[in-house]
């Protein structure tokens, strides 16, 4: 009997031709640290397992599994347009083909699916604090080639900003550019020059610089809650989740 895969819905207001999800850990076959639904082929999990959850989760979501684009994501701000060849070396990926699927893995980092108030383009991006501050959220929009105000964008599950202790010099990639951002770093309580960031804060600031007010999702916290998700932060050796966006056919 195949165990349910669990997804999150994102609650937003975009038209209903568009589907955006994320996944949890439960609900495919890997072992050990992966337990149980990676998705991603780069964190030493047995590819045959991996294999049999993304047909798992092509079949949730009712499509075939290779219109899922999968992307080699690299902390950079390239955007992939789909459908494409192989496997693209880039964090976001957008698309305009209906049954075409935009996929981001993260374990912590923050994924951001996109797509414009008519339903006829989509896109997601990962954005870790590498591609956040130099620009991947930007890119993808510039892709979507829609104005701003005609963007819808909705965070998924990230790691949240009681736990995401950075050093100095990603406080300086962020304010150094935008000074709008200073307040998404607070000093850490151990003290020394460690900051909190809160990735959440960021990234709509960035957004709403950009032009974009119409965001939504946020506040989990993939670190503190095991049960749900994923953690690079909290494990190391650990499995990926998904987020997804595609126009139905």
């Amino acid at each position: 009997m195949t165990t349910e895969v669990p997804l999150i819905v994102a609650d937003w207001p975009a038209p209903s031709r568009v589907r955006a999800v994320s996944t949890l850990r439960m609900g495919g076959v890997s072992q050990g640290p992966w337990a149980s639904l990676n998705l991603g082929t780069h964190v030493q999990d047995a590819p045959r397992h991996v294999s049999v959850n993304r047909q798992r989760l092509g079949d949730r979501l009712g499509v075939a599994e290779p219109a899922i684009g999968w992307l080699s994501q690299v902390h950079g701000t390239e955007v992939a347009p789909l459908p494409a060849e192989g496997v693209p070396q880039a964090d976001a990926s957008v698309t305009s083909h209906p049954g075409q699927v935009c996929a981001i893995l993260t374990a912590d980092c923050l994924p951001v699916l996109f797509c414009n108030r008519q339903g006829t383009r989509v896109a997601a991006a990962h954005a870790g604090w590498r591609g956040l501050s130099e620009g991947v959220l930007e890119r993808t929009l510039a892709a979507l080639g829609a104005p701003p105000e005609e963007i819808l964008a909705w965070l998924g599950p990230a790691i949240g900003p009681a736990v995401f202790e950075v050093g100095p010099e990603v406080r300086v990639a962020f304010v150094a550019r935008h000074p709008q951002t200073e307040s998404a770093f607070v000093r850490s309580a151990g003290g020394g020059d460690r900051y909190l960031a809160d990735i959440y804060q960021l990234a709509r600031t960035r957004l709403e610089l950009a032009g974009v007010s119409q965001v939504y999702g946020g506040g989990l916290c993939t670190v503190t809650d095991s049960t749900r998700f994923f953690s690079y932060r909290r494990d190391g050796v650990t499995g990926r989740m998904a987020s997804l966006i595609w126009i139905e056919q």
